[in-house]
Formats: structure tokens, C-alpha cells, sequence
């Protein structure tokens, strides 16, 4: 203990007497740590949680929110839907011509119309599909290729002499038709046997089409007496020109009264349901602070027990000329050293799982380089108002005191 104490207040020939050099300020406020291994790696874990849930609970989001942006890119987010408001009792539609109204405008690259054809669906002439719930709209333009549908099973729209139907996923599930038999199945829409060609897989940025059978628009004329006017429209356009198109388009097909007509973009549906996210993200972010201040008392906690373990050393440290801020700042280190391995063990476990968890889902790996770096800081942070306190109390204990205890 003596050839310690010396070399402490020497040290080695490099500081004053009664001053620790940099190198010895780590090599004794490391001492605690190396020795006592399990309690060391008890009390880090506290801050390696912390910091673990910090990195996992903004990862998650930011590789989520690169997904779905992924997703909607994919998906269409150059595609525009266009809603007759509906008054009352009042069933309005579209203008007939609105293929050719929509096609006209400017920015639009394509266009596409959906109605409604009101005629009943039936899996054969005598038996109604349950509860009614099937719908048969009739397509004009290229609608399944503007809002990315494909086919799970069978093929699309032939435009064949013979009336053919798509099924949307759901009306296949109810029907049973998930996957075609080998041989021609059909269905009776509107009084008229209709050939199932196709089913669809999922179509998110069109809903309403997965439970419906969908017909050729020149077929719903010729079988099922369709008056040709259109229930919703689609267009796609330029990304950039989207917002200033939202009112040109609701005037084109509504020079009148255009609040009548309401264009949406279906992507940004989908958008507001990842942001309804948010709130569970910052109920987590709350979470992992709680989990940091556990881990922060903890530290305090271990310092404070060192502290009452080491009296006789910082006696005679004291006694032989050691300041008080040597002596805090060797408690210090520790605590600071201590939050760093935690903190650096948590970022890492972190990003470990936040890869895992993003790769599992098929999303893109996102960890933002400022959530490591800020955890890691708010870890050493912990570190420096947990060791506050112990460092103090080290600093004031009198040399005599220290010394007599047992």
C-alpha cells in the first residue's frame, strides 16, 4: 500500500505531489471495476438498457418510415383518387366523358374510371353471395397497372367475346375461387354467367376492389345495361406536380360546383397510418428513459457502496498528501467509465436488434448514426450526475475518520 500511495503522489515522475496524472486517474478509477467484475456488469447493464431501448425505439421507426416510404414509392404515390361527393339520398357519379376530361389535363400521364354496375353477384343462378357484400364494378383504361395490382392466379382482363370477370382477393376468399380450378368456373353477375379469368393478390392502394368482381367497361354495357358513368377515377401524374393538380382536377370534372368533387391521393392513407405510430414511439422513448434513470441509481448506488468499501485507501491517500479533487475525480472516472462501457454495450445490442427486427420484417436497416452517438452521450451524462455525489462524499471524508474505520 505504502509503494502505491508513493507512486500516487508522484506520479511516476510525471505530476506534482498530491496529483494524479491522466494515466493513473484512469488506472485507479478503473481499479473498483476490474476487481469487482460481477457487480461492475450488474450495474452497466441498468445503463445498457437504457441506451439499448433509446437506439432500438428510434431505429425501429427510422427503418419502418424507410419501408413504407419504399413501399409508396412502389405502390403509386403518383396516383390520384377522384370522389363524387355524395349528397343525401343523392347517388352522384362522374361525367361520362371523364376519361377524356382527365386525359387532356397537363401533368396526368394516364386515367382510369370505376363504376359502380349495381348488379347483384351470385356464385350461381339461384344462390346470392352471403349478405350481399360483393360489388361488380366495371374498369375503363389501365387501372390495375396504375395502382401496381397483379394477378395471383389466372390472368386479366382478355376483353374476350365471352364476359369475363377478375375477382379482387377478398371476393375470392368468399367465393372459394382463391385458386382456379383447371377447368372454366363461372359466376352469375347481373342474370349473366360470367368466366372467371383471374384473381387478384391485395390491392392497398384501391381497398374497395378486393372485395369486388371486376368487369371489362365494355362488357358491363353490352351484358349488364350499365349507363356508362363513372363512380371513381384514377390518374397518375408527375410526383412534383401533384398538389397545384389536386383543384385542376376537381374542376375539369365539375367546372360548376367543383367542392363536389374530392380528389385524394391513396398513398398518404397509408402514410397517416405509420404516423399514428408516433405516439407509441414517444410512449417507448419514455420507457427507456425510465430504464436510464433505473441504471443511473444504480451506478450511484455501486459508487456509494465502493466509497464505504474504500475508506481506509482514500485515509491514507488523503493522509499522504492526496487533494480532495484527486480523490473525487478517481470516483468520477469510475462512474464515467463505468456509463461508457454500459453505454457502448447498449448502442451496440441495440443496433444488433434493431437490424435483426428490420431485416425479419424485410425492411431496409436503418440506425441513425446521432441516436448512437447521442445514447452513448446521454450514457456518459448519467454517468457524471451519478457520480456526483459518491465523488463528494469521497473528496470530504476526513483523513481520521477514514483511517478508524473498520
Amino acid at each position: 500500500m505504502r509503494g502505491q500511495g508513493e507512486g500516487l503522489l508522484r506520479g511516476r515522475g510525471r505530476t506534482r505531489v498530491g496529483r494524479l496524472s491522466v494515466t493513473d486517474l484512469l488506472e485507479v478509477g478503473t481499479l473498483g471495476l476490474r476487481t469487482r467484475r460481477l457487480r461492475t456488469a450488474l450495474s452497466g447493464l441498468g445503463i445498457a438498457v437504457g441506451i439499448a431501448t433509446v437506439v432500438l425505439v428510434t431505429s425501429i421507426p427510422a427503418s419502418s418510415q424507410a419501408a413504407l416510404e419504399r413501399q409508396l414509392s412502389d405502390l403509386g404515390a403518383d396516383l390520384l383518387r377522384i370522389d363524387p361527393v355524395q349528397g343525401g339520398e343523392e347517388l352522384r357519379t362522374l361525367p361520362q366523358q371523364s376519361m377524356g376530361m382527365l386525359g387532356r389535363v397537363g401533368p396526368v400521364t394516364r386515367a382510369a374510371v370505376v363504376a359502380n354496375t349495381h348488379a347483384e353477384v351470385r356464385s350461381n343462378p339461384h344462390r346470392l353471395v352471403a349478405d350481399g357484400a360483393l360489388t361488380a364494378l366495371a374498369l375503363d383504361g389501365d387501372l390495375l397497372p396504375m395502382i401496381r395490382a397483379r394477378v395471383a392466379h389466372g390472368e386479366m382482363l382478355d376483353g374476350d367475346v365471352a364476359p369475363t370477370v377478375v375477382l379482387g382477393s377478398s371476393a375470392a376468399r368468399r367465393l372459394g375461387l382463391e385458386r382456379l380450378p383447371a377447368e372454366p368456373v363461372t359466376i352469375d353477375v347481373g342474370g349473366v354467367p360470367f368466366r372467371v379469368v383471374g384473381v387478384l393478390a391485395p390491392t392497398p392502394l384501391a381497398a374497395d376492389l378486393q372485395t369486388a368482381v371486376l368487369v371489362d367497361w365494355g362488357d358491363a354495357q353490352r351484358w349488364l345495361g350499365f349507363d356508362g358513368h363513372p363512380t371513381v377515377a384514377y390518374v397518375t401524374a408527375r410526383e412534383d406536380a401533384i398538389e397545384q393538380l389536386r383543384p385542376v382536377l376537381a374542376a375539369t370534372l365539375s367546372p360548376q360546383q367543383p367542392g363536389r368533387v374530392v380528389v385524394s391521393r391513396p398513398s398518404d392513407v397509408l402514410g397517416a397510418k405509420a404516423a399514428s405510430q408516433e405516439a407509441f414511439d414517444g410512449l417507448f422513448l419514455g420507457l427507456a428513459g425510465v430504464a436510464l434513470l433505473v441504471g443511473g441509481i444504480g451506478v450511484a448506488n455501486t459508487l456509494f457502496a465502493s466509497v464505504l468499501e474504500r475508506r481506509r485507501d482514500i485515509g491514507l491517500r488523503r493522509a499522504l498528501g492526496a487533494q480532495r479533487t484527486s480523490v473525487g475525480a478517481q470516483f468520477m472516472t469510475e462512474a464515467l467509465v463505468l456509463c461508457l462501457l454500459g453505454g457502448l454495450a447498449g448502442a451496440a445490442l441495440g443496433a444488433l436488434a434493431a437490424a435483426w427486427w428490420a431485416q425479419a420484417r424485410g425492411w431496409p436497416t436503418v440506425v441513425p448514426a446521432t441516436v448512437v452517438v447521442g445514447g452513448v452521450a446521454a450514457a456518459l451524462l448519467t454517468g457524471a450526475v451519478a457520480g456526483i455525489a459518491p465523488s463528494v462524499r469521497a473528496s470530504r471524508l476526513p483523513p481520521t475518520v477514514a483511517l478508524a474505520a473498520d
